[in-house]
């Protein structure tokens, strides 16, 4: 069988693929699910649309395709979802990794940031789910035999199990705040500290081996589920960056960047969280370090839905194109605070060097460039934390159709900057997680030959003024006093 499907179960819709080890092309199908904004700072999704969501695609490609070996699965991250397992309900709506109404529990926790560091890797924010599940234990979720706690991951594969496998892999247990990236299992003193319940946590498993198999109407019954990861962490799997020192960034609705750093896992550095990359279940980890940006696709989603300036995501590139820089306007989206290396969930959104002869493809540009320094800001503190210098930069998702935004990158980066054919690679990792698992794909090297390059990207003499965006980015932080 040489046909695995990969579930991209992300932020604003789900993608369900079809990739196939012969080199076809691939078949895949798309849902969009809605996204709730209770209050200001709070993002939300339906766990149950989620669930809607992938039942659909998975059903539309299942019907083009056959000889099926596996399934993959990669999502949103840091998203939380409690359910009860007895009736499989969820108890409330899902907190999306963009959610901030747990900034000030993490201020309280100051005292514990060497804990949490050392422990985790990460830093105290709200971006990541273990406040987030304190917050809903603390609002109406009850602590019971039934409870589970679970990122989307684990949620899907408890749906598409009928209820039997509770699991989740290390890359997603790695990004909850609870899990110990040392002894690679759920830490008791962060639990305790957070007062999340060990035995509502899922059992964690590597990234690639078996997850349980199929048993839900309306799908073929005992297709096992091989592979998982953090979408993140399967992009840099799916760009073949198997070596010491290789990085991807993903342009979605945030920017990931990620550079691997082996199987010592390093100690923490400033700006920087230490995350496990995969476990492939040879008795080996590999970690990263990363750089995370919250908002760059979805400050495009923002001027479509927000201000009406474009119509369709699509018209971002030509409509930015279409002036030659942004006037002196910077745009800095910290609509949900800001990640690397500033880590301000007080910082918000700010507009600055407004003139009356702004137009809307100056706003449009300057949302553009935004992706590209806060990309640099990331690589910045990430090169200088670990002492690794970036040769290059892999880059996908769906911004990186636009060769102008890609040739401002390498200019700003004074690196090339590589794209390839197959720019979805967070599927691809998936779908290679779980491959490799059943042999599809049978080796490291195996993978690593399907990478193929479509464009690169040689930097040209600096085109942008990052010292002004520097200025805009210190205008944003500490905004927010609540």
């Amino acid at each position: 069988m040489t046909t695995v499907l990969a579930i991209d179960a992300g932020t604003s819709g789900v993608r369900t693929r079809a990739v196939f080890a012969d080199g076809r092309p691939s078949i895949s199908s798309y849902r969009e699910f809605p996204q709730y904004f209770p209050q200001p700072g709070w993002v939300e999704h339906d766990a149950q649309e989620i669930w809607s969501a992938v039942l659909d695609t998975l059903r539309d490609v299942i019907a083009r395709v056959d000889d099926i070996a596996a399934i993959g699965i990669t999502n949103q991250r840091e998203t939380i979802v409690a359910w009860n397992k007895s009736t499989g309900v969820p108890y409330a709506k899902a907190i999306v990794w963009q959610d901030r109404r747990t900034a000030n529990v993490c201020e309280s926790l100051a005292s514990s940031l060497p804990l949490v560091r050392q422990t985790t890797g990460l830093v105290l924010d709200p971006y990541f789910s273990g406040t987030k599940a304190a917050w809903l234990l603390a609002h109406g979720v009850p602590d019971n035999a039934d409870l589970a706690i679970g990122t989307i991951d684990s949620w899907l594969i408890w749906k598409l199990t009928g209820g039997t496998s509770f699991v989740t892999d290390m890359t997603n247990a790695s990004r909850t705040m609870l899990f110990d990236i040392n002894a690679l299992t759920w830490s008791a003193p962060m639990c305790d500290l957070l007062g999340v319940p060990m035995r509502a946590l899922a059992h964690v498993l590597p990234s690639s081996g078996h997850f349980g198999t199929t048993s839900i109407d309306g799908l073929p019954t005992g297709l096992a589920i091989t592979g998982v990861a953090g979408d993140q962490q399967a992009a840099l799997f799916g760009q073949a960056c198997f070596d010491i020192g290789m990085a991807k960034n993903t342009y979605g609705t945030g920017s990931f960047v990620l550079l691997n750093v082996g199987s010592t896992c390093p100690q923490p550095t400033d700006g920087m969280l230490t995350t496990v990359a995969w476990d492939l279940g040879d008795g080996s980890v590999t970690y990263a370090l990363e750089g995370s940006i919250f908002v760059t696709g979805a400050a495009v989603q923002w001027l479509r839905d927000g201000l009406g300036i474009i119509e369709t995501s699509a018209e971002i590139g030509p409509l930015a194109q279409s002036v030659s820089d942004t006037g002196g306007v910077y745009v800095v989206p910290a609509f949900t605070g800001l990640g690397s290396p500033w880590w301000d969930p007080h910082a918000r959104g700010t507009i600055v060097g407004i003139t009356r002869g702004t137009t809307r493809a100056h706003i449009a540009r300057a949302v553009v460039e935004s992706m590209v320094f806060q990309t640099r800001d990331a690589i910045n503190a990430m090169t200088k934390a670990s002492g690794v210098p970036l040769a290059e930069l892999r880059v996908d998702g769906g911004a990186c159709v636009m060769d102008f935004m890609l040739q401002h990158q390498a200019n700003e980066l004074s690196v090339p900057v590589l794209r390839p054919v197959d720019s979805e690679s967070t599927a691809l990792g998936a779908a290679f997680l779980a491959g490799l698992a059943v042999g599809v794909w049978p080796s490291l090297d195996v993978i690593r030959q399907t990478w193929k390059l479509d464009k690169r990207f040689e930097p040209q003499p600096e085109s942008g003024n990052y010292a002004q965006w520097t200025r805009a980015v210190q205008r944003s932080l500490g905004w927010s006093t609540t």
